[in-house]
């Protein structure tokens, strides 16, 4: 099965190479170069995937998720950014993004992790998900019987 997938980037030469990299991988159902544009898009055209960009004028890639998850659950989302600041990933992931990866990634690499996120499994750079983990750390059960209690 192919996996149908948005692009959101408001760098055009970028979004178009995105584009061409993933196009032999999965199946490109649309793109935008802006967060309301990307909103209205993906809850139209319902992909499995959406790989955003986490900078965006309009609320960058929190803004997009935040426009559709609430209409759309089921839609998984990618984030990809040259930031690799602790405060950007962990903002995404907190509003319901799936995995987090930098622009070092190739694109063979971005279609496994958008691949991935479709499938349920959450994706992110291995130094980002340092910060996931650090930041989540608090809020979990120090053993499975605190959970359970």
């Amino acid at each position: 099965m192919t996996v149908r997938v948005f692009v959101v980037d408001d760098h055009d030469l970028f979004r178009a190479g995105v584009k061409s990299e993933l196009a032999e991988h999965v199946e490109i159902i649309g793109d935008a170069s802006e967060v309301d544009a990307a909103v209205e898009l993906i809850l139209v055209r319902d992909p499995e995937g959406a790989r955003l960009d986490v900078h965006m004028p309009g609320g960058g890639g929190l803004a997009g998720i935040e426009g559709v998850r609430s209409k759309a659950p089921d839609v998984r989302f990618l984030a990809l950014s040259v930031s690799d600041a602790a405060e950007d990933v962990i903002s995404l992931i907190r509003a319901g993004a799936r995995g987090y990866v930098t622009k070092h990634i190739s694109g063979p690499e971005l279609a496994d992790a958008i691949r991935r996120i479709a499938a349920g499994d959450a994706v992110f750079s291995p130094r980002l998900a340092g910060f996931v983990l650090d930041a989540f750390a608090g809020s979990l059960p120090s053993t499975v019987d605190d959970d359970l209690d």
